[in-house]
Formats: C-alpha cells, structure tokens, sequence
C-alpha cells in the first residue's frame, strides 16, 4: 500500500514536468502539419533483365524485380499470390512462393498461406535501378563456410 501511495504521489508531481516538456498534455505532439501534403515520389527504373536479383547475405529474401506500386495487400486480398501461387506462377511465369510460407510458427504445414507469412512486403522489397541513397562499404558474403 505504500509503494502504490508513493508512486501516485510521484506521478502527480512529475505531471507539470510533462506537461512542461511537451506543451499542453491535450495538443498534439506533431511536428508538421497535417494539412500540407508531400511531394510525390519520384518514379523508379525497374531492372529490364529479371532472371533473378542477387543475394547478398544467407536467407536474405527474394528481392523484387518489378513494379508493386498499385498492388494490394491486406486481410481481404493479395495480389502477390495472383501470379506466385502454387497455382498460377506457371502461367505467368513467376518465381513460386516458398514452401516455408505455408508452414505456422510451430512448422505445422497448412492448406494456405500462413499468416504470419502472408504480407509479402515485410520482407520482400521491390529492387531499382538507382544510386544508393547513402554511401556504404557493405560487401556481400561469401557462400557459407567461406
């Protein structure tokens, strides 16, 4: 029961400071305003020759080697597993999803993508042809065991 007395009595004196350090506890702490809007982005050069990006680090995903701008992604639809699904990447000549994205996080396999596997883009990002944004010295790894 003190600990709990001494503890609201802590957090009732460092209110002021709070409210202090970020102006009024009921105002917003953006820095921009919401009514401007961004520039567009400009857009990006996609490779024309896509036989397969390079890796540059084991178990690095796929990259992706074409346009996703438009594509939807959500609870309801994917539009990925239109052209990479067991189903359909023979027909459109895609890359066919792994088997490891049917699998649940106890490596059950399941009927259907699963859904920890099934927004594509928390791993796979589309690649461009562009200038780094920042300079870097990265240098891809050897094959395992080099």
């Amino acid at each position: 029961m003190k600990n709990l007395l001494l503890l609201s009595l802590i957090a009732f004196l460092s209110a002021p400071v709070v409210a202090d350090e970020f102006g009024d506890l009921g105002g917003s702490l953006r820095s921009h305003d919401l009514e401007s809007q961004s520039a567009t982005a400009e857009l990006k050069n996609y490779p024309k020759e896509h036989d397969g990006l390079q890796l540059d680090y084991v178990q690095q995903p796929p990259l992706i080697p074409h346009s996703i701008r438009g594509y939807q992604v959500n609870k309801n639809s994917n539009k990925c597993l239109s052209c990479h699904s067991f189903k359909n990447y023979k027909k459109y000549g895609a890359t066919k999803i792994s088997i490891t994205h049917f699998k649940n996080r106890d490596g059950v396999e399941l009927t259907d993508v699963s859904p920890r596997r099934y927004f594509c883009q928390q791993c796979h990002v589309p690649q461009v042809e562009a200038p780094p944004l920042v300079e870097n010295t990265f240098e891809p790894a050897g094959a395992a065991g080099e």
